[in-house]
C-alpha cells in the first residue's frame, strides 16, 4: 500500500500491479489529514494505492 500525490499515483498503481498482479484499490486521503506525505517525495499525498 502506498500514499502518493497526484503526481505519483500512476508509479504507484504500476508497482501495485507488477507485484500483486491485480488492479489495486484506490482511495482519496481527507483533506484534514494533511501530516501524510507521499511515498516518493514531499508533497501532501492525495491518494491510497492498494487493498
Amino acid at each position: 500500500m502506498w500514499k502518493c500525490c497526484e503526481q505519483h499515483v500512476e508509479i504507484a498503481i504500476d508497482m501495485y500491479v507488477d507485484e500483486k498482479q491485480q488492479a489495486p484499490e484506490i482511495s482519496t486521503i481527507s483533506v484534514d489529514k494533511e501530516e501524510d506525505t507521499c511515498d516518493f517525495c514531499e508533497e501532501r499525498a492525495a491518494y491510497i494505492v492498494g487493498n
